[in-house]
């Protein structure tokens, strides 16, 4: 990880179409911009995490519902063959 210290409006370049720009600092936070083409994609961290959980919850929840209905039908089927 490179570490670099920014003063406000002092920037950074990524590559050549990447300019990452200090806009404040508080004692609450630092307020930045970003300058990139429009095909780049920007995400907060947090949401790419919380996203990533709950699309690995719901995968689990489908397959506990397959389980589910599975057994269900299982039983159904020995039910009627009584």
């Amino acid at each position: 990880m490179l570490v670099l210290t920014r003063r406000t409006n002092e920037s950074i370049l990524i590559g050549d179409d990447i300019t990452v720009t200090i806009l404040g600092v508080t004692a609450g936070g630092v307020r930045i911009g970003i300058d990139a083409p429009r095909d780049r994609r920007i995400n907060r961290a947090e949401i790419v995490i919380a996203v990533g959980a709950e699309n690995k919850g719901a995968v689990r929840a489908s397959a506990d519902a397959t389980a589910e209905d599975v057994l269900l039908q299982a039983f159904g089927r020995l039910g009627s063959a009584d």
